[in-house]
């Protein structure tokens, strides 16, 4: 009895010394987690004591975390336009090339007269305006505020480049430069598109993707005898192969292609794989900067116009966009129209000429019908 007691004794000590260990290091345990609270909250007073501004929200916020990786876009996108105008230049002539050495033969061949007139015609003129607008869009400078910031009349502050920004600035992290009435900055073009080349930009799309429809069109019986074509040399360099490895003196190997025919075949298959894709996709982009256009606003303007609709739908207001003038003056003012005769000289034929204003100031384009209200909100 004595020794079972002295070892109830025992346990019961044991007891008392783990509990008044766990009640210690539960305290310890708080104490470091006041502590830790007390350095978040000390360290939090300190950055807001140094680094606080009323003006600063999230999105700055996001743009500082996310600036490095702007600086690597932006410094390889600026690299590589210059590839990108030269793989331009290079897959247009190439498309040019195998339409005059494959393509212009067999119309010669197989139309009528008048049909042949017709071809060579529209495919002539479509080449000269895609390649007139494309060399414009990128030799002409998009329009940048002036140096002398006297008498300029800015509507916000820049604050990259610190000084006024007039009303549809924006500025451009990879050209590092204010842009007049900026839409983006086009890697094809290695040039942003703005004021001063907007209308030359969207031409091209829009005779680009005229021309690699003609050529889709044009080619598509071409293109269905050349693909069978090359299916069928596959065919009998297969069976070649296997004469080859079964050759007797009685075996007669089977006629092969030529390298002249092989490399017509795979340049139109070429020529009408990469005319129907560049339609494809550069149609979306021409109609996507069309529904721009009737509306009378730029890429970023989109954005920002259409935060500036939700934030006045939520206050009963209605937003109206300031620098549209209704769908047809919108196109008006864009192509530079002011008389009938401008539609045949302004954009069916090559026109080097300027666009309404500035882009300093958005005065009332003569060529609009009607006026409008500059309001933002009613």
């Amino acid at each position: 009895m004595a020794g079972m007691r002295s070892r109830q004794r025992m346990f019961a000590a044991v007891m008392r010394l783990l509990l008044k260990c766990l009640r210690l290091g539960r305290r310890r345990r708080f104490k470091l987690v006041r502590q830790a609270e007390q350095l978040w909250h000390y360290g939090h007073l300190c950055l807001r004591s140094l680094l606080y501004n009323s003006f600063t929200n999230g999105d700055v916020v996001l743009d500082s975390l996310f600036e490095p990786i702007y600086w690597l876009v932006d410094h390889v996108t600026r690299w590589f336009g210059v590839v990108f105008v030269a793989l331009v230049i290079g897959l247009t002539s190439s498309i040019v090339a195998i339409v005059y050495i494959c393509l212009l033969p067999l119309i010669l061949q197989t139309y009528t007269p008048a049909w042949i007139c017709w071809h060579l015609a529209y495919g002539h003129w479509n080449l000269i305006m895609i390649v007139f607008h494309y060399y414009m869009a990128i030799t002409t400078s998009p329009g940048h505020p002036p140096q002398a910031k006297d008498d300029l009349t800015g509507v916000s502050i820049c604050r990259k480049c610190i000084a006024p920004k007039p009303a549809r600035t924006h500025h451009c992290s990879i050209c590092n430069r204010c842009v007049l009435k900026m839409d983006h900055h086009c890697p094809w073009l290695n040039n942003c598109v703005g004021h001063y080349n907007h209308r030359y930009f969207f031409s091209f799309c829009l005779f680009m993707t005229m021309g690699c429809i003609y050529c889709s069109i044009s080619g598509w019986e071409m293109f269905r005898d050349a693909y069978a074509a090359i299916e069928r040399m596959k065919l009998l360099e297969k069976e070649r192969l296997q004469v080859a490895a079964n050759q007797t003196y009685y075996q007669t190997p089977p006629p092969t292609f030529s390298f002249r025919q092989r490399a017509f075949h795979k340049s139109v298959v070429y020529l009408w794989v990469l005319c129907s894709s560049v339609a494809l996709a550069l149609g979306a982009l021409t109609v996507w900067h069309a529904a721009l256009i009737t509306r009378g606003e730029t890429s970023i303007e989109r954005h920002i116009n259409k935060k500036e609709r939700q934030r006045l739908q939520k206050k009963g207001k209605v937003f109206r966009n300031p620098y549209s003038y209704g769908s047809w003056d919108n196109w008006k003012v864009f192509l530079g129209v002011d008389t009938p005769r401008h539609w045949l000289t302004r954009v069916l034929l090559p026109s080097p000429h300027l666009p309404h204003g500035t882009g300093l100031s958005w005065d009332l384009p003569p060529c609009v019908t009607k006026q409008r209200a500059p309001l933002l909100a009613i």
